[in-house]
């Protein structure tokens, strides 16, 4: 038999196996992690200009370039240099695992203890290591999720033990690492060898019929696993190392419930009583006249992190981080640009802060505060309209989030 005949059966049985050719996938962005003594003193100088600006001791605007530049590029939504996903709402603002476990793991070493969880705390100093002889092959984490969980299209990995350079180096790494969706073969994925985090697009995965919250909570949970396939051997053991494997993706742009929506006939409506179907007011940017258009999706989700914007006419409204809404001299804006632009219409969208002017159905009003809320609560969006990019919620205009295709 040829090596070309061999390739070709091992192929076509891997198809068979699986049903479709497992994907090969490397990473979209690498972005390389910094945790030197410059770095950390970096974020101590971040935390004594936080806590002077909180204090009133500075002020913004007689900041220098330098210290701005510092607050931007270490955002107050995280604790530390250690803080992986911060304090404001992402993804997680809709759940996330509810389970991490392992095949094995090693055991603890004095404080440092390598189990399955410290895979998924948010946290860059901790690492699960595998626990049995040799390079750990066939080892693997297993995450559980939810069927309301909102659905994946990236997944971040930390590879290695990255709390240090020596530690990163002295443990194996993962250079392969296998992906199975309810225990069938969905990926590979190839890590280069880096103190980074690693993204990884995909097709969403999860429960994509989210229209009926009661029938979505009556499906079967659903599970990712990770195995390692091949490492990148450490210096010194041979030990496998990951410090965090998680997730970002869709069903995350809502507003919490009792939010005011004007519908086509000028009344308004609690966005949680709505429902596919309904004429709701959306206004057209090109003439700036209100105009009606019908909803054809609409979707709810929980989520644990909100964020309340406080305006200076004392109006609130509380919503996801993400949600764009209309800003007076920038266009579409909110907290999460980067997040935001992966909606139709969103690629160039700006960031939200406090002062900008948001604008309303009938004139604008003035951001004022913005508070970081705790708990969870049932969330509701208008995903898709007949007609128009945005709706009217609490009189202001806000965006439709349509996933790109």
């Amino acid at each position: 038999m040829t090596r070309i005949t061999l390739f070709i059966l091992i192929t076509f049985q891997l198809f068979l196996a699986n049903g479709q050719e497992i994907k090969n996938l490397n990473p979209s962005y690498v972005h390389i992690l910094d945790f030197s003594d410059k770095a950390k003193a970096e974020w101590a100088f971040r935390d004594t200009l936080l806590s002077q600006l909180s204090s009133g001791k500075k002020d913004w605007d007689k900041m220098t370039s330098a210290e701005q530049a510092l607050l931007e590029k270490y955002s107050e939504v995280y604790e530390d240099i250690w803080d992986i996903v911060g304090g404001g709402c992402s993804w997680y603002c809709g759940g996330g695992p509810e389970e991490v476990t392992a095949s094995s793991y090693l055991k603890s070493q004095g404080a440092n203890n390598y189990v399955p969880k410290n895979a998924h705390d948010f946290n860059y100093k901790n690492a699960w290591v595998e626990g049995v002889p040799g390079y750990g092959i066939g080892e693997f984490l297993s995450y559980k999720f939810a069927a309301i969980s909102p659905r994946i299209t990236e997944i971040i990995v930390v590879n290695g033990y990255v709390k240090s350079e020596t530690a990163y180096q002295n443990n194996s790494r993962v250079k392969k690492l296998k992906i199975y969706l309810n225990d069938k073969p969905y990926a590979i994925l190839h890590l280069e060898d880096k103190i980074a985090n690693q993204g990884f697009k995909v097709e969403p995965i999860g429960n994509s019929n989210r229209e009926d919250w009661d029938i979505l909570e009556t499906k079967p949970d659903w599970t990712l696993k990770f195995e390692i396939l091949e490492v990148y051997k450490g210096l010194k053991y041979d030990d496998v190392a990951i410090s965090e494997i998680y997730f970002d993706g869709l069903d995350v742009h809502c507003f919490a419930k009792g939010t005011k929506i004007q519908l086509a006939d000028n009344t308004t409506e609690n966005i949680e009583n709505l429902k596919a179907g309904d004429l709701v007011a959306y206004m057209d940017m090109k003439t700036n006249q209100i105009k009606s258009a019908k909803i054809e999706k609409f979707e709810k989700v929980v989520h644990n992190r909100l964020v309340t914007y406080k305006f200076e006419s004392g109006l609130e409204i509380t919503a996801t981080q993400d949600h764009p809404f209309r800003i007076e001299n920038k266009g579409w804006a909110s907290l999460k640009p980067e997040k935001s632009k992966q909606y139709k219409g969103f690629e160039n969208i700006d960031k939200i802060n406090i002062g900008d002017l948001f604008i309303k159905s009938n004139g604008i009003d003035k951001l004022i505060s913005i508070d970081f809320l705790e708990g969870n609560q049932k969330t509701y969006t208008i995903s898709k309209l007949s007609s128009g990019d945005n709706f009217i919620a609490n009189g202001l205009i806000v965006g439709i989030e349509e996933p790109n295709d």
